[in-house]
């Protein structure tokens, strides 16, 4: 029952009704009296009786109210609790489905992690053998091989002990066990890797275990592609051999060839010499004993190719003793040098032993040393000089070396820096050879000094401690600025920064590097600290006469050489705002008799290079003859010259010419 009926009927039974006399009149008798009060007691029985019975048929009607109340509820609450149920199945439905959903993704995630992980593991265990392996031979350029371990000799061991090496190199690990037990050696590493020591060591212990004496003539011929690099090898050599009775001696291009030859007639045991000049003793010094020779090096193979030397080394081949080792390094292995490589290591029918192939650097995801820091910054060519002649005056006490494109680059840029109170050397192809090596012995003691070159120093020179390598002029290809900017950071922890000048026109070079393994950062010069001297540069050219005759050669070469480029979809020359003078183009036509619409053809043109005529110093752009293909021109001419005349005795087998009637040689030599 509900409170408010509970309630209601409490308060009933309270209440007082008025009812009405039924009964005989009053009497004052005694049984009237308890007459009446027996009648009356009955009617109240009576009364409370039909009341309590009204008042349980008011709880009744109120108690089937509140039934129905209830009922009522009942029903909107079973109503409530089905629409929980339905909304509870299809959440519990929905659960059910994100579930299943979240567990195909959980399972893709998984099968995805599971991939990863594997993929991972990989990974880490090649990582795991690549560490192996490393710290096996050793890390960076040096092994972990020692050279107390070597089956040399002790006299080579001392002399190794006072040159305060103790750890062997990549390459030299790899090499020296194969050249010990005479195998032919093909090698492979990056500039400043140890080659030289690599084959050095084995040839001198050859020399000493045969024994050679200087009876016996020439032992070991080390063939290099430039005189310094021969030089420098000679010097090494020297070192190795400080206690050791074999005799040593170099011939290059340059020297006095009669000295030469009075050398080579005592007997040399080992040899170092460039190309040319070895051919030519072969073929004309008599008393060259080399019928004995037992080993053959061949060092920078790429770079003699470069030079043209194919064919001076095929005759050099032939002269030679068949029944040799043969070792061969380069620092590039290209289509051209393998060819090559198949050539030298030529032997008799009976010989079929291949030769062993050594590489460090094949796996390398950088094809320059770890301790290089390497930029490059794009200047516009009238500001070239300007950014040069600033990096140059703030960094005088440091030891710098600037490659050009070509000899008279060098050699203005020179006498300009000169005159600017900026003390700098040079060495290039037009130098004398005496010139050229106290130039570069100098500048190898120095601890400080810039040193203006061009690729003449690129390759295999070991100078110590160089912090700059810039390049003012690009190099024609990749390889190139690897084989510059291997002048520095050389050896173990060896450090050192380079620096690569290019025209807006020339930053797809940047991709050909990067495809060489080779990244290179963005450097900006604050233009603030570029000195504004460009009018009073002008104003020096334009005075000094002999100053101003060279700044128009280097002019004149710097297009030639740009012209000469390899890569000529960047490397272009008529991107350098080459600029015709009709009026000049129609005057020569008609003073030489040409049709102007053939005139491209046969007129050598003046032209005029606007901003690059800003960089060599000049105020109003010189006019220069600009015959682009002039070179190959004189060089047919001179071809057919020398095929149809008479009587100059020259041939595949005498290159030189004719001697003179009395046998005395008196032709000049003058190759490399």
């Amino acid at each position: 029952m509900c409170p408010a009926a509970a309630t209601t009927s409490s308060a009933k039974p309270s209440k007082k009704r008025k009812q009405p006399v039924v009964g005989p009149p009053e009497s004052d008798s005694e049984e009237e009296s308890v007459y009446d009060t027996a009648s009356d007691d009955g009617e109240e029985e009576e009364e409370r009786q039909e009341l309590e019975s009204e008042d349980e048929d008011e709880e009744v009607e109120e108690g089937s109210e509140d039934d129905e109340e209830d009922e009522d509820e009942d029903d909107d609450e079973s109503e409530v609790e089905e629409e929980e149920v339905k909304e509870k199945k299809e959440k519990e439905k929905e659960e059910e489905e994100e579930a299943k959903k979240d567990k195909k993704q959980e399972e893709k995630k998984a099968k995805k992690d599971r991939k990863e992980d594997e993929k991972m593991a990989k990974e880490d265990k090649k990582e795991d053998e690549k560490k192996a392996k490393k710290k096996s031979e050793g890390s960076g350029i040096l092994s972990n091989k020692l050279f107390s371990e070597l089956p040399i000799s002790e006299l080579t061991a001392k002399a190794i002990r006072e040159m305060n090496y103790t750890h062997l190199t990549q390459i030299q690990a790899r090499s020296i066990p194969h050249l010990l037990e005479r195998k032919d050696v093909m090698g492979a590493a990056k500039t400043g890797s140890g080659k030289t020591l690599a084959f050095l060591i084995p040839a001198i212990e050859l020399l000493y275990h045969l024994p050679f004496s200087p009876r016996n003539g020439t032992g070991v011929v080390v063939v290099c592609p430039t005189r310094e690099l021969a030089i420098q090898t000679h010097n090494v050599a020297k070192e190795l051999m400080k206690y050791h009775s074999q005799t040593l001696g170099y011939v290059i291009g340059g020297n006095n060839r009669r000295s030469e030859a009075d050398q080579l007639a005592k007997g040399v045991n080992l040899l170092v010499a460039t190309p040319g000049r070895l051919l030519d003793h072969l073929q004309n010094t008599k008393s060259f004993i080399y019928k004995m020779l037992k080993c053959l090096v061949i060092d920078e193979a790429d770079r003699i190719l470069e030079q043209n030397f194919e064919e001076d080394m095929k005759q050099i081949f032939k002269r030679l003793p068949q029944n040799r080792q043969t070792v061969l390094f380069s620092a590039t292995q290209t289509p051209e040098v393998e060819k090559f490589a198949k050539l030298s290591f030529e032997k008799n029918e009976e010989s079929k032993e291949k030769p062993v192939y050594v590489g460090v650097d094949d796996d390398k995801s950088k094809a320059t040393v770890e301790g290089l820091q390497q930029g490059y910054c794009v200047i516009s060519s009238e500001k070239r000089f300007l950014v040069l002649y600033a990096f140059l005056k703030k960094k005088q006490n440091k030891k710098i070396m600037v490659f050009f494109s070509s000899c008279n680059s060098v050699k203005f840029h020179a006498e300009l820096l000169n005159f600017l109170g900026i003390e700098c050397s040079d060495i290039h192809g037009k130098q004398k050879q005496q010139k050229r090596t106290t130039t570069f012995f100098s500048f190898c003691k120095a601890e400080k000094g810039i040193l203006l070159c061009t690729n003449v120093a690129a390759r295999g020179l070991d100078i110590p401690d160089v912090d700059y390598i810039v390049q003012y002029d690009p190099p024609d290809e990749p390889k190139d600025y690897i084989h510059r900017v291997g002048r520095t950071a050389r050896g173990e922890k060896g450090k050192g920064s380079a620096l690569l000048f290019l025209l807006p026109e020339e930053l797809k070079f940047l991709i050909y590097l990067k495809a060489a393994k080779v990244t290179l950062t963005e450097y900006e010069f604050n233009q603030k600290n570029v000195p504004n001297l460009q009018s009073h540069l002008e104003n020096i050219v334009g005075e000094n006469y002999f100053l101003n005759q060279s700044a128009k050669e280097a002019y004149r070469s710097y297009v030639l050489a740009y012209d000469s480029h390899s890569m000529k979809d960047i490397f272009n020359v008529h991107q350098l705002d080459l600029q015709c003078y009709g009026n000049d183009l129609e005057l020569i036509s008609y003073g030489f008799g040409f049709d102007t619409q053939h005139k491209t053809q046969y007129v050598q043109f003046l032209v005029t290079l606007q901003k690059v005529a800003a960089s060599f110093c000049f105020r109003n752009p010189p006019k220069v003859n600009l015959d682009l293909d002039s070179s190959a021109a004189k060089h047919r001419k001179k071809m057919r010259r020398v095929d149809g005349g008479k009587r100059h005795g020259i041939s595949a087998s005498n290159p030189y010419g004719r001697k003179d009637k009395d046998g005395v040689d008196k032709r000049q030599f003058a190759r490399f």
